[in-house]
């Protein structure tokens, strides 16, 4: 049996492949084939459920040393666009959060590598939220957060997310990933955690028994094998620690960065993406259509190459859209059970740890 027969015959069966095989379904297989194959992957892992949750998102700044040529939401300290959220600030996002939105699961925090604020700041910030919302989920702080954070408190990752899970971090979002190749790193994102730091950071977590998020972003200037690489160092990862909960792919909107000139990725090739990341993460039991990303028919359509969670209510969010999304900041719950039903699957609200809620 060739390499191309063998290929299709794992996908359709749900064994594992290799790189080569994955890499021949990606460029060759036609989609609609790999949806099926996918569809029938995230049934073996979640039936006809599809989940969402209610969560709320919070940046704390958008102030960055970082510089990153891919990234449209952050500036330099001076900037007139800049803005860092106080604990005051925080506080009284949460207490509007909680007075306007019913059966809350999760605040969502992912920021900036801010030039002076010291790593006590993020510690109180976390306190904060949890003694206001001792019963919600905090995911907060990517691993590029993290290793920030080591960095101005002369301390070692382990010991960063020792203390701010005492102090009340539940899990982390597992952004900041991009590409874990350096040859793309030095030139997408130079001046923050590297390949090694980011996957340190995310095995420190998991030993730490914190589950966490996987992502990637793609349709810059990678190509279609590191893009796939990618996923085969998660899955890697995932057979080593069992910490990942979800794979998300960010599809790279261009405007308003310095790579503007990049024509943006299509929904075709996001749709092909998420059936082959369904396929070749066999050990991560969710893949997510981020709905804000993708735009909502996409997302929708993404159930059929795969997904099995569509994110969640969000309530804001500035990141994405600094970088030209056009769907809305916040969603519904009748909207996201609207959305799933739709597809003929079943809408189950979970909670940060994918548990059911009733």
């Amino acid at each position: 049996m060739n390499i191309n027969q063998q290929a299709i015959t794992k996908a359709q069966n749900g064994e594992r492949l290799s790189f080569d095989e994955a890499l021949y379904l990606y460029k060759h297989a036609d989609i609609l084939d790999l949806a099926s194959w996918a569809r029938k992957a995230k049934e073996r892992h979640s039936q006809k459920e599809v989940y969402y949750n209610i969560n709320r998102h919070i940046n704390l700044s958008n102030i960055c040393t970082a510089n990153c040529p891919l990234c449209a939401f952050s500036c330099e300290d001076g900037d007139k666009r800049g803005f860092v959220l106080t604990k005051e600030d925080v506080e009284a996002k949460i207490k509007d959060t909680i007075a306007h939105v019913k059966g809350l699961t999760e605040i969502h925090i992912v920021s900036s590598l801010h030039p002076t604020n010291d790593f006590n700041y993020y510690i109180e910030i976390i306190k904060s939220i949890k003694k206001l919302l001792p019963n919600v989920h905090i995911q907060a702080f990517t691993p590029v957060e993290i290793v920030h954070f080591a960095k101005i408190s002369q301390k070692s990752i382990y010991e960063v997310l020792t203390i701010l899970q005492q102090a009340g971090l539940d899990s982390l979002p597992g952004g900041g990933a991009e590409i874990l190749d350096d040859e793309i790193r030095t030139k997408i994102c130079p001046n923050k955690a590297n390949t090694q730091e980011w996957i340190e950071t995310i095995k420190t977590a998991h030993k730490l028994g914190m589950k966490t998020n996987a992502s990637e972003l793609y349709g810059h200037i990678e190509t279609i094998e590191q893009r796939l690489q990618h996923l085969f160092t998660l899955r890697e990862i995932q057979d080593e620690t069992h910490g990942f909960q979800a794979f998300i792919s960010f599809p790279f909107h261009p405007q308003n960065t310095q790579l503007e000139n990049i024509k943006p990725i299509t929904s075709y090739e996001s749709l092909r993406f998420i059936a082959i990341s369904r396929l070749v993460l066999d050990n991560i039991p969710h893949i997510k259509a981020f709905w804000m990303m993708l735009t909502l028919p996409i997302a929708q359509l993404a159930l059929a190459f795969g997904a099995d969670d569509l994110d969640g209510t969000v309530e804001e969010e500035q990141i994405i859209h600094a970088a030209g999304a056009k769907t809305g900041q916040k969603m519904t719950t009748t909207q996201l059970q609207k959305i799933i039903t739709e597809t003929g699957y079943t809408p189950v609200q979970r909670d940060s740890l994918y548990r059911k809620i009733k």
